[in-house]
């Protein structure tokens, strides 16, 4: 008998069932916070819904947009990662199509915090005109205009890949990453500039309400903590939103210094910069925020209440 090659079908068995285990348990992580965080957003967007005092607030019209963008984000990039291990490559009209609305909600996500960055300025600075420059009506319109500017920085890259690219090409497979879909070298470029200039500009306007609101409510001798804290969260998400955009630069200096880590570098990488970001939004109005989380406490007492008395129902048809 050959022990050496027994040897090796042996270690070639372990290493395929580790790795086995590594994806298994990588997609059920996965799949759990993307559960978790979403049950959490559905609940807040229940509450939205239900209460008339929520849907005539800029704020909170804002928020819930913000919420609603991160579930659909946070669905599809569980979809795609599943999907990478699953299948590993698909047809490249469907990752076309799912690739183009995650980048949608992407860059959706800096742009609502700088207005929502400029809203909370404008309740502490101005007051008075709060009411009558945060009208319900421009709020919405400056959403679709969110929507606008994603529109503006993805569509192209479309056209560009369906004018350069054979036929062919869209009915093959691929695994289903940017960079390998919309690979012209224009798109890469103006992939950097526009997360570049997006960043920049959303920077600014976040330093410069910050500092605003800090010396306003300084000056007027009122509790600032609370407006100056909501600025500093949103600093907060938008630096874990950064990190999207330099995540392939993180995982190669990471591959260089933990060269046989491959794998758990790029589910770290996935993990913090795709799934952490969409956990602050919760954090930051769901909890923080005293009318949200006066209005969130009644409906989930009463769900509790009502759960209670669907077992006591239970219970007694099941004595009779």
């Amino acid at each position: 008998m050959n022990l050496s090659s027994v040897g090796d079908n042996v270690t070639l068995v372990v290493n395929y069932w580790d790795k086995l285990t590594t994806a298994v348990s990588n997609n059920v992580i996965v799949v759990a916070l993307c559960i978790i965080i979403n049950y959490i957003n559905g609940t807040l967007v229940h509450t939205f819904n239900k209460h008339q005092i929520f849907k005539v607030n800029p704020r909170y019209i804002l928020f819930i947009h913000l919420v609603i963008n991160d579930m659909m984000q946070l669905i599809l990039c569980g979809l795609l990662h599943v999907i990478s291990y699953v299948l590993y490559t698909i047809n490249v009209s469907f990752c076309c199509f799912l690739l183009v609305i995650t980048i949608f909600t992407t860059l959706n996500t800096p742009l609502n915090l700088a207005i929502m960055a400029v809203e909370c300025y404008i309740a502490i600075c101005f007051p008075l005109r709060h009411s009558q420059i945060c009208t319900v009506k421009r709020t919405y319109g400056l959403i679709g205009l969110i929507w606008g500017l994603s529109a503006a920085c993805i569509l192209p890259d479309v056209f560009i890949l369906l004018a350069t690219e054979p036929l062919e090409f869209f009915h093959s497979r691929v695994f289903c990453m940017r960079d390998l879909v919309f690979r012209s070298a224009y798109s890469l470029e103006k992939r950097d500039v526009s997360h570049i200039a997006f960043l920049v500009v959303v920077w600014i306007i976040l330093l410069y309400t910050y500092f605003r609101i800090l010396f306003a409510a300084k000056a007027a001798n009122s509790d600032f903590r609370k407006a100056r804290n909501t600025i500093l969260l949103h600093g907060f998400q938008l630096l874990l939103c950064m990190l999207t955009y330099v995540r392939p630069m993180l995982e190669v200096g990471l591959r260089y210094l933990i060269p046989k880590q491959r794998m758990v570098i790029r589910f770290a990488c996935y993990i913090i910069t795709q799934i952490l970001p969409r956990f602050v939004s919760p954090v930051v109005y769901g909890l923080r925020d005293q009318t949200f989380r006066r209005y969130l406490k009644r409906y989930l007492l009463c769900k509790m209440q009502g759960c209670k008395n669907q077992v006591q129902k239970v219970e007694v048809l099941t004595r009779n």
